[in-house]
């Protein structure tokens, strides 16, 4: 009866103990980055021809390859909005967006993931967010040029308004 409340406790302590640890990352190698890479190039070749389809699928298999790359899932995103998969490309914006804030987590001093933040959060229709996000990080980058730059040339409206960014936007 005691060796059973021994192993008891003991694997109840180690769920516990497991529980509060994190899964590790995946670790991305450099074959896995130059495949994805060239994965993209194929699949920008693929929209220069306007077939979104093939694209779609390259660009799904380089987000698999490196799901931290944000650029990558804003391209599927754009091209699922192409393809008229609204529920895709919002997916994938989101994907991004937890990318960007990922990269703004390794390195907290750098403004432009966050700026890029601002560009994902406009592609998911969500204007006054980024509005607010502009505006934290002006305060908290008032020297940064390009957020300086992005405000006084009201470069978020412009965004916003233009034909062209609407079509991929949700």
């Amino acid at each position: 009866m005691t060796l059973n409340r021994i192993l008891s406790t003991v694997l109840v302590g180690a769920m516990l103990f497991g529980a509060g640890c994190k899964p590790k990352a995946k670790v991305i190698t450099s074959l896995q980055r130059k495949e994805a890479a060239t994965l993209v190039s194929e699949a920008e070749f693929a929209v220069s021809l306007r077939d979104f389809a093939r694209a779609e699928g390259l660009l799904a298999k380089a987000v698999g390859l490196c799901p931290d790359a944000p650029e990558y899932w804003l391209s599927l995103g754009t091209t699922r909005m192409k393809l008229h998969q609204r529920d895709g490309a919002k997916a994938a914006y989101l994907r991004g967006l937890a990318a960007y804030a990922d990269a703004e987590g390794r390195d907290p001093k750098e403004a432009e993931p966050r700026l890029q933040q601002v560009y994902v959060l406009a592609l998911l229709g969500r204007g006054d967010d980024a509005r607010a996000l502009l505006a934290k990080l002006a305060a908290k980058f008032p020297d940064n040029r390009n957020i300086r730059l992005f405000l006084e040339d009201k470069r978020l409206d412009r965004m916003l308004a233009d034909p062209k960014f609407r079509e991929i936007a949700l």
